[in-house]
């Protein structure tokens, strides 16, 4: 499937589950979605790993801001991989995926779409330099239950890459609660990838 085919199925989902996305509720929080396996079919045909996130947003929020930070062996080695920062309302939705795409296998491509009120904004670019990652095992995860805004920024997810050959676990939920406390874990890791969220007033 090529680049074009890939985000244009990225954006339709994300345009139909904003539009079933009808809480009411006023609390400010964030949650994994609960996809349908017709959803789960969609996103499975278009990428290789792919997070779906919920928000529900008090009126004083306008913006919400998604940006991906990559980590070499613990160390932070590019803080905005690729940003997108759009208009929000109320409630929506985040999607975060690492496409399929056979054409280019010597790079890493991401997918980033925010969608509220029935729009949608998108952003896809690739890591050029993920040559080695094709020869490495990977495991990936979310943060594992609500998140509420009242922290600067939120982790939502990550993706990691080792070539330990004794086995890989995903990150702790300890690591997701405060990330700055437990960024030494980042070490077990050649490559991680963080998909980092914070809502504007």
């Amino acid at each position: 499937m090529n680049r074009l085919c890939s985000k244009f199925l990225m954006a339709l989902f994300l345009l139909f589950l904003c539009a079933c996305n009808n809480s009411n509720s006023t609390e400010n929080k964030i949650s994994v979605a609960e996809l349908t396996d017709r959803e789960n079919a969609i996103l499975t045909t278009t990428s290789d790993k792919s997070f779906v996130f919920d928000f529900e947003l008090e009126d004083e929020h306008t913006e919400v801001s998604v940006w991906i930070e990559k980590y070499e062996a613990g160390e932070l080695v590019d803080d905005q991989l690729m940003e997108l920062t759009s208009h929000v309302s109320k409630d929506g939705s985040i999607i975060f995926s690492n496409p399929k795409d056979s054409t280019r296998e010597e790079y890493l491509p991401f997918y980033i779409g925010i969608g509220s009120e029935g729009s949608v904004a998108s952003i896809s670019s690739y890591d050029n330099h993920a040559q080695d990652l094709e020869e490495m095992a990977s495991v990936w995860g979310s943060f594992p239950e609500n998140l509420t805004f009242d922290q600067e920024e939120m982790l939502l997810a990550g993706i990691c890459y080792s070539d330990n050959e004794s086995g890989l676990s995903s990150l702790t939920t300890d690591f997701y609660q405060n990330p700055e406390g437990n960024i030494n874990d980042l070490k077990d890791y050649n490559v991680i990838y963080l998909l980092k969220a914070k809502f504007i007033k």
